[in-house]
């Protein structure tokens, strides 16, 4: 006769409940602590572009009030289209001014430190570390240091109060940063690359251009943006060197609304934004490549 062991019930331990995750696996009250904290820090870095934007629609009496509001009590809309006919400065030729010398100095900069930071990160030349020593010398001058003497110059050249003046001004005091970070760039990118193209009959440039060039496409852009902006937001020179008002960059023109007795402060408001605008627009339309530009080389 067999005698059968007793069956023993298992108590399943209670049920522990589950905390809700993202699909990152954080918390969703980390997550909404770290949007929080973001949202301020975001506020805090707008606050005052849009208390400018305010200022732009609201009258010269209105901001002077011993009373200010932050929000217009009547929101003129017209400064943003008187502003380009006042007697103060052609706003509309000091635009064109602006953008004139700040794409072709860009595009002065990228032709001449496209190919220098690929010969100086592909060559062993003599006196190679010497040279980029130098470029790292020249990033620490400023125009501001040195107006009077670029005044003397350009003045015994014949091109002051020129165009021309302020774009080898602007591309001359940016072409070092160029050039450093985009030899970061082509120096991370292996030789054997160009030794293959130059077996198939590759030249050097079409190796630059075909190879390279698609590859260090985030380092390229990131110097164009950080260029186009130093051009865009230059002041101490084209203070001295441009003399004419319709010459003026706009960075120059929005002085010309701030007087010794009295401030057209919607004008320099309304110029200010309009000032803002396309380098925001410039930042949309390349964000991706722009911070692709400045993380990349930071993982190995």
């Amino acid at each position: 006769m067999s005698v059968t062991a007793p069956a023993f019930e298992t108590i399943a331990p209670p049920a522990r409940r589950r905390r809700r995750y993202t699909e990152d696996q954080v918390p969703i009250g980390r997550v909404l602590v770290r949007m929080l904290a973001g949202l301020i820090i975001l506020l805090v870095f707008l606050l005052p572009y849009v208390i400018m934007f305010f200022g732009s629609v609201k009258t010269k009496a209105e901001i002077r009030s011993v009373d200010p509001t932050y929000l217009p009590t009547q929101w003129h809309w017209e400064n943003y289209i008187t502003m380009w006919s006042t007697p103060e400065t052609p706003l509309p030729q000091n635009l064109v001014s602006t953008i004139v010398i700040a794409v072709f100095a860009t595009l002065l900069v990228l032709a001449v430190a496209l190919p220098a930071a690929y010969y100086t990160a592909r060559f062993h030349f003599p006196g190679r570390m010497v040279f980029l020593f130098l470029v790292i010398v020249t990033q620490m001058l400023q125009p501001a240091v040195l107006t009077s003497g670029l005044f003397r110059q350009f003045l015994a050249l014949g091109l002051l109060d020129t165009w021309a003046a302020m774009i080898f001004i602007n591309a001359a005091f940016n072409l070092s940063f160029a050039i450093w970070i985009m030899h970061s760039f082509f120096a991370g990118i292996p030789k054997e690359i160009d030794e293959a193209a130059q077996i198939d009959g590759a030249g050097r440039l079409t190796v630059l251009f075909r190879i390279n060039l698609p590859l260090v496409w985030p380092g390229i852009v990131t110097a164009i943006v950080f260029t186009f902006v130093a051009c865009w937001n230059e002041f101490a020179a084209s203070l001295v060197i441009l003399q004419t008002a319709g010459n003026q960059p706009l960075s120059v023109a929005l002085t010309k609304f701030v007087g010794q007795y009295e401030t057209s402060w919607q004008y320099v408001f309304g110029v200010s934004i309009v000032a803002i605008v396309p380098v925001v627009i410039l930042f949309m339309l390349i964000e991706k490549r722009l911070v692709g530009g400045l993380t990349a080389g930071s993982v190995k």
